[in-house]
């Protein structure tokens, strides 16, 4: 019974593949680079997408492990400065 399925569905197969005729099809010099285009564009974004995945634990190590005295100049100054409030004014309460 399996053989006989087997042999049946390889005939039509190939009844199917040989009988068929060929795809008047056209695509226009246009709509094929408009469509590698976009298949560019999914093959860029799935890349960056992995390449993200892949270094953003490396990076987090990276900056995990760098000591203090490497913190930027921006990061000093804001914790040097001291917060101060205008002349004259209070905190409001209240509100």
């Amino acid at each position: 019974m399996n053989r006989k399925c087997s042999v049946l569905a390889a005939l039509a197969a190939a009844g199917l593949a040989f009988g068929a005729s060929p795809a008047l099809a056209y695509i226009g010099p246009g709509a094929g680079l408009s469509l590698l285009g976009a298949l560019w564009g999914v093959i860029a974004a799935v890349a960056a997408a992995l390449l993200f995945l892949l270094i953003w634990p490396l990076r987090r190590l990276m900056r995990r492990q760098r000591p203090a005295t490497q913190r930027t100049a921006t990061e000093r100054t804001a914790a040097q400065r001291p917060t101060q409030q205008p002349q004259g004014s209070s905190p409001a309460r209240g509100r």
